[in-house]
């Protein structure tokens, strides 16, 4: 353990799994494997799915570094120049994503052939005629040079699309290959003598089964990824080459793609269906999480720290009478980099801006402002190139209730519906209510209601269907769009001794004087606390309302019973009871007219309901004080 306070010492990692490996802590316990680490290490799966932060490289990361039992293992970065060549590689005779699928294959044979040269004399001791042969080719082709990937690219996708030089395997130039009867069919055939001279190099050396097999693996393609159907063709071609690889050299070549959940979800090809037994898509739980987060504070600090160390002395226990790592947890997204990135901050603002030497509950708040901002602005920015619209779309949800129903979705959304048209022309048949929904929900803004639980994009696979009409904004961007209350109801203000109430053109808040007029002030103060139970009954059974819009209900309900019962009997100190009776009354009917414009569970077991009970209560309470209106009877309402 860390000598000094702990939290001097504490600290998460790197939020990029490439600086976490040079100055973080990925390679000294701060990693955790999960099932995509497993499924890569034992090569039962070739794509790793996962959304930016995920922790896709930080699986790459850890693999190249001494994950799994591999004869090598070789990274592809593609960068822009690479990514240029390939979106932009044509050939005449082929569609385009078996054009690109060929600059892929060809990139997966020169890399494996890369590996065999030195690989045959280090770990066999030889070098069959096979490998010279790919030792020439390397070098007469420019592929033994130092030269970055995009210039190799752009060489050799002039050469595929003209002729290699494939002397080194027998074939002299324009013999056989001419007569191709298209510039895609050439191509192939060059590229097949290329991926056969490597194929029969690894059964020379006897790889496939003798020992482990070489990893090809692919990372951070959307750096160099657009939402254009170049870009989709690109990285569809990635797939076909790769499945086509994997068949061709077997088991002494394992293919490892990590792709980003957005890129992939937007691909559309007639083989998509091939390649579901080889996904894998990340998913993080709360417990995950915790698990990471104990890993890593460990790793700073020293591995004798408990997770009650972690949670109780360094962190509060609690934070808005909420356990702390539920606190946290719930308001980041569920991946890694968010986590990380909550909890440092968290240690930031308690050690490097206070000065403290344990985190604070006011430290947490604090924190969990300003992240909730930076994920705001970091969601628009995630999303830029698919959903350049996304950061116009967050003002229909600012200083509201977080719990928003479709009714009232849409009439915001009308409202603003001509300015984002206007805005972003191209995306109006995607700026419908219902295209505003789905993206909202695929990008983990809004989650959707389904019986007693609100479940978010990755929990579900789902869609949001038709008929789901509550929607509820992540608890990670509530406090930087002013949306911390589920229903932003009107609070309860009493009035106070000496206040006049008109109603009716009658004024009320004369304080009675004499026995009779207190027994009376005492039973009207008591029917307020009547009208508020009756209405916490009608909210009890209101089994259609989302919790937190139930809560939020009892809590105003409650303020006013309260300040119901704060009142001594007597009358004393002075109060106005039928002024009292005026305040909730008008009070209830607001609360009424705010539930009904809500539109959430509307219904008889739902706000509807509510309202309706707040009405009648109101009406009540105005007769007994003698200013009634369109109402008779005295119900308690139970």
């Amino acid at each position: 353990m860390a000598d000094g306070p702990l939290l001097a010492h504490l600290h998460f990692g790197r939020e990029d799994a490439e600086r976490d490996v040079t100055d973080g802590l990925l390679l000294r316990g701060g990693f955790l494997p999960n099932a995509a680490y497993r499924a890569a290490v034992a090569g039962r799966k070739m794509l790793i799915i996962g959304r930016k932060g995920a922790g896709k490289s930080a699986i790459c990361m850890q693999l190249t570094a001494d994950g799994g039992d591999h004869a090598g293992k070789v990274l592809i970065t593609p960068d822009e120049t690479a990514g240029e060549e390939i979106r932009r590689f044509e050939l005449q005779g082929l569609p385009g994503d078996s054009a690109r699928a060929l600059i892929w294959r060809y990139l997966f044979a020169v890399h494996a052939a890369r590996h065999l040269v030195a690989h045959a004399k280090d770990a066999h001791g030889r070098r069959p005629d096979s490998v010279k042969a790919l030792a020439r080719f390397l070098k007469q082709n420019g592929e033994l040079s130092g030269d970055r990937l995009g210039d190799r690219l752009a060489r050799n996708a002039r050469g595929l699309q003209t002729s290699l030089s494939l002397e080194a395997f027998g074939v002299k130039a324009g013999l056989d290959l001419t007569q191709a009867p298209s510039e895609g069919a050439r191509a192939t055939r060059q590229l097949d003598v290329v991926e056969q001279g490597v194929a029969k190099a690894f059964t020379e050396l006897g790889c496939a089964g003798g020992h482990s097999p070489v990893l090809l693996m692919v990372d951070q393609l959307e750096l160099v990824w657009s939402a254009e159907p170049d870009s989709n063709s690109m990285v569809i071609g990635l797939l076909l080459a790769a499945k086509h690889a994997a068949s061709l050299y077997g088991r002494s070549v394992r293919i490892l793609l990590f792709l980003r959940a957005d890129i992939y979800d937007s691909l559309s090809f007639g083989e998509g269906d091939k390649f579901h037994g080889d996904e894998l898509r990340i998913v993080w739980t709360e417990s995950a999480l915790r698990d990471l987060a104990l890993a890593r504070a460990r790793a700073s600090v020293g591995p004798g720290l408990t997770a009650e160390q972690l949670w109780r002395e360094i962190f509060p226990s609690t934070v808005e009478n909420e356990e702390t790592p539920a606190y946290l947890f719930r308001r980041c997204l569920p991946r890694p980099r968010d986590a990380i990135q909550f909890l440092n901050l968290c240690q930031e603002t308690a050690w490097l801006i206070h000065g403290r030497d344990r985190i604070t509950e006011a430290d947490v708040l604090q924190a969990a402002r300003q992240f909730s901002a930076w994920k705001l602005k970091d969601l628009s920015l995630e999303y830029l190139v698919a959903h350049p619209f996304l950061k116009h779309l967050f003002p229909l949800f600012q200083n509201d209730g977080y719990v928003v129903s479709r009714a009232a979705l849409r009439g915001r959304f009308e409202a603003a519906a001509e300015s984002l048209h206007g805005l972003f022309p191209a995306y109006a048949d995607a700026l419908t209510l219902f295209g505003v929904i789905d993206v909202l929900y695929g990008v983990g803004f809004l989650g959707v209601r389904r019986g007693n639980d609100v479940v978010f994009a990755g929990e579900d696979d789902l869609p949001v269907q038709p008929h789901e009409t509550e929607f509820h904004v992540h608890p990670c961007f509530r406090a930087a769009l002013g949306a911390t209350r589920a229903v932003p109801l009107r609070r309860y203000e009493p009035i106070v001794a000496g206040d006049r109430l008109v109603q009716g053109g009658v004024v009320f808040g004369t304080v009675s004087t004499g026995n009779s007029f207190q027994n009376r002030d005492d039973r009207l103060l008591q029917e307020v606390g009547r009208s508020c139970h009756s209405v916490l009954a009608q909210v009890g059974r209101a089994v259609a309302l989302t919790q937190d819009a139930r809560d939020e209900i009892t809590r105003e309900i409650n303020r006013v019973l309260g300040n119901a019962n704060a009142v001594p009997s007597g009358g004393v100190p002075p109060v106005d009871p039928e002024g009292r009776l005026f305040s909730t009354a008008h009070y209830f009917t607001s609360l009424a007219a705010q539930l009904n414009a809500s539109g959430l569970a509307n219904g008889a077991d739902g706000t509807a309901g509510v309202a309706r009970r707040l009405e009648d209560e109101a009406r009540r309470l105005r007769r007994l004080a003698g200013g009634s209106y369109g109402s008779s009877g005295d119900s308690a309402g139970y």
